[in-house]
Formats: structure tokens, C-alpha cells, sequence
């Protein structure tokens, strides 16, 4: 049951909004004035805070303003009279979550109230809640995900979970373990495509000493250092097929036999992998073990992209900026409301992961209390360069040095030609293929 902190130095009104709310489910804390308040929030820790704004002693945009400060993902609504909503406009470029004009009807109130509690990053989750705690969503589709994520979560069937890089899969993977009856156990993580291939077989089922050189004391895998609990075998599709095979037979027989030993090791593991790639597909080119993709897939999890799931997107953005301003030491209170539109907007083919990076940089350029939009577009632009494909780098970077050189010898070929090492008729092939006239340099 979500905690809410009603402050009004009117006792009617507060008593009147105390019966709403609880009425409506929430387990309501009254103050009738912001400094009870301030002296209730840490006994209370409530989810929402809901605060008249002009009160005897302190008033409402002072208690707004020492939440921020000490408890800054605390979701504050103001209540307030017609003559004060331009102190509240200013509030929300701030941080304030929003205002209501007096008067109000319950169904507005219940609305903003739900939309706070949706939005807030610092609501504490339930303990049945717990298990997900790491993943910041209010997406249906994602939602939907989760709630099958819960029902696998309790049984032994190994799950594959597809989804773009950047997604988040390693998160879920792990909010499975959380949610299963393992949770108390390892949660072992490897990636299959950041480790060589001659070392893949070691670190996953270990080895005994002197099984190659350098094999100098037994080492135990990672499958025997997650024994009861579970491994996730990230982008399992780049795994070399003379490893499926192996991996195949610890699947059937859950034994694990070291590099080096003749005696197979009993193991009990529950196998979460991954993917971005299409292992069907996979299947068909040769790439990837039919039999093994039957037995990782029992269940399996799509994970949608971020464009897919675009009201998670302030919600993740404002999320990572409490995070980061704290990790930064900055005084940052939130984006501009052209900052936050074009993050809503923008294609994010890196997903979660790129977006993480944008508000990172933001923060860490950022020299006002808000993220302007200027700064968004700049680190936006700068990520998308990171993410573009080799191809399209060497394209980009060679119509570049091209339109540079024409501009070094003023649009005469020739010059150019000889400066870039290469014959005229090559470097006008170039011009072609980029579509550059020298006339129009040299003008």
C-alpha cells in the first residue's frame, strides 16, 4: 500500500483529503504544518508527498524545497490558489511533480496522485515487489513481460530472453533469479561473445591443473561456482559450435566434467541465455546447434526496444539523473521541457543502455540546475556517431576527408588528387560516389 504526506495548516481540508485518499486504498500521514512535516518524513517515508502552498510559518515552496534537497526522487504535488500558480510553473522547472488549482474534484486529485506513483523512482517497491526492483517501468508491453518473467520465475524450465543490445537482459535474467527459489544462491553472468574462444570452455566448465600450459592450480567454472543457484549465458548465439556440443551435454546430463578431468562433476544450475541475434535464423546459416536452441528455449522472453516503450522513457531519464547527480555531486533537479521532448522523441537505436549514456553526459556537462535541450542534442549526436556501423563510419569519414582536401586546394582536383595518393581518375570515382561537385567547393 502506497504511503502518502498530506500538509495543510487548514484542518478541515485536511481531514477532508485524509478520508479521500484513504478511502481510495493509500495509507495516509497528516501534518498541519511543513514543519511536522519535515519531522514526520523519515519515520514515514512516505511515496508522495501533497502539500498546500500557503501555510502559517513555513509554506509550501519552502517544504518543497528541503524534500528536494534531502530527499530528491520524493514526488511532491502542491495545492494551490489561482494567485500562486505562477510560483508553481516555476516549481516544476525545478522539480516539483505538479500543481492542482483549488478547487478540485477527487477524480483529478486520484489522477495526479496515481501518475506520481507511477513516475516515482523513489517509491519504495513491496516486498512482493522486491524481486523487480531493478527495472524502472510503468509499459504495458513491459509489464506484460514481467508478469510472465514471475510465473517462469518459480519453476526450473531454462528461459532465452531475445531483445536489441542495451535492452536490459541481463537485468531481467537476474530479477528471475530474485524471483525464484534459488535467490539465496550465485547469480553467475558470463558473456559468451566478450571472451576468447579458447578460454570460453575453461571459464564456463573449469579445469584441472595442468590441463594446458598455464594450468598451474585447479580452477572451478562458472556452472560449479553456481551450483543452487543460476548462470546467465549472455549473447549465448556467439558461442562457437564446438562449445554448444558441450554445453549440450551438461544440459542433458547436468554433470560438468573440468578441461583435463575424466570424471564428470553432478551440477545443479538453472540455464537463463540471451541473445540479439536470431537464432532461428542462426539455426539455417549453420551457426548455432538446433537441438541446443530447443533445449535453452523452454520459455522464452522478448525484451521490447526503448522506442517501443516510450512512456518508460522519462520515467528511466529522470530515474538515471537522481542516480547520477548523487554520483556526480551536482545540483541538477531535472531536464527542460524541450530537453525531456526531444529524449521522448529521439530513435535510440542503442535502447536503455545509449539513453543511460546521454543523461550521464548531461550531468556531467550540465553547469545549471536544469538539462537544457542544447546539451541533449549534443550528447544525442555524439552517441549516435558511437553506434553507427563500421560501414557507415568509413563512409561518413571518407566524404568528410573528401569535401576537407577539396577545400585545402580549392576545389582543383588534381591537387587533390596527388595530396590523397591517389590518380585522378580514382579520386573523381570518390566525388561520384559522394556526390560532390568541386565547382561548388571552390565557390
Amino acid at each position: 500500500m502506497s504511503r502518502i504526506l498530506i500538509v495543510d495548516d487548514d484542518a478541515d481540508l485536511l481531514q477532508l483529503l485524509s478520508m479521500r485518499l484513504t478511502s481510495a486504498g493509500y495509507e495516509v500521514v497528516s501534518a498541519d504544518s511543513a514543519e511536522v512535516a519535515i519531522k514526520s518524513l523519515a519515520m514515514a517515508r512516505p511515496q508522495l508527498v501533497i502539500t498546500d502552498m500557503r501555510m502559517h510559518g513555513m509554506d509550501g515552496m519552502a517544504l518543497f524545497e528541503h524534500i528536494h534537497r534531502s530527499m530528491p526522487a520524493l514526488p511532491v504535488i502542491m495545492l494551490t490558489a489561482h494567485g500562486t500558480i505562477p510560483d508553481a510553473v516555476a516549481a516544476t522547472q525545478r522539480g516539483l511533480f505538479g500543481y492542482l488549482t483549488k478547487p478540485f474534484d477527487s477524480a483529478t486529485l486520484l489522477e495526479h496522485i496515481s501518475r506520481a506513483l507511477k513516475f516515482s523512482s523513489s517509491s519504495q517497491p513491496s516486498e512482493e515487489e522486491q524481486w523487480r526492483a531493478d527495472i524502472v517501468t510503468q509499459s504495458s508491453i513491459m509489464e506484460d513481460v514481467l508478469m510472465k518473467a514471475r510465473l517462469v520465475a518459480g519453476g526450473d524450465a531454462s528461459v532465452l530472453i531475445r531483445g536489441a543490445s542495451g535492452t536490459g537482459k541481463e537485468l531481467l535474467a537476474h530479477a528471475i533469479h530474485n524471483a525464484s527459489p534459488r535467490a539465496k544462491n550465485q547469480f553467475v553472468a558470463i558473456n559468451c561473445a566478450a571472451i576468447p574462444e579458447q578460454l570460453l570452455e575453461s571459464e564456463l566448465f573449469g579445469h584441472v591443473k595442468g590441463a594446458f600450459t598455464g594450468a598451474v592450480r585447479d580452477h572451478k567454472g562458472l556452472f560449479q561456482s553456481a551450483n543452487g543457484g543460476t548462470v546467465f549465458l549472455d549473447e549465448i548465439g556467439d558461442m562457437p559450435l564446438a562449445l554448444q556440443s558441450k554445453l549440450l551435454r551438461v544440459l542433458q546430463e547436468r554433470k560438468v566434467t573440468p578441461v583435463g578431468a575424466s570424471v564428470a562433476i553432478p551440477l545443479d544450475v538453472r540455464i537463463i541465455s540471451a541473445t540479439h541475434r536470431d537464432l532461428k535464423a542462426e539455426i539455417k546459416a549453420g551457426n548455432f546447434r538446433e537441438d541446443i536452441y530447443y533445449r535453452l528455449n523452454v520459455v522464452e522472453l522478448v525484451i521490447p526496444n526503448l522506442s517501443e516503450r516510450r512512456e518508460d522513457i522519462p520515467l528511466l531519464a529522470m530515474h538515471f539523473l537522481s542516480t547520477l547527480a548523487k554520483k556526480y555531486n551536482r545540483n541538477i533537479n531535472g531536464f527542460s521541457q524541450e530537453a525531456m521532448e526531444d529524449l521522448v522523441k529521439a530513435p535510440w537505436p542503442g535502447n536503455v543502455r545509449q539513453l543511460l549514456n546521454v543523461v550521464e553526459q548531461s550531468v556531467a556537462l550540465s553547469t545549471a540546475p536544469l538539462i537544457s535541450s542544447v546539451l541533449v542534442q549534443q550528447t544525442m549526436h555524439q552517441e549516435e556517431e558511437m553506434l553507427l556501423s563500421l560501414e557507415e563510419g568509413k563512409k561518413r569519414f571518407e566524404r568528410e576527408y573528401l569535401i576537407r582536401i577539396l577545400k585545402i586546394t580549392e576545389g582543383n582536383v588534381t591537387q587533390a588528387a596527388k595530396l590523397s595518393k591517389r590518380n585522378r581518375t580514382e579520386f573523381y570515382k570518390l566525388l561520384q560516389k559522394h556526390q560532390l561537385d568541386p565547382a561548388s567547393i571552390r565557390s
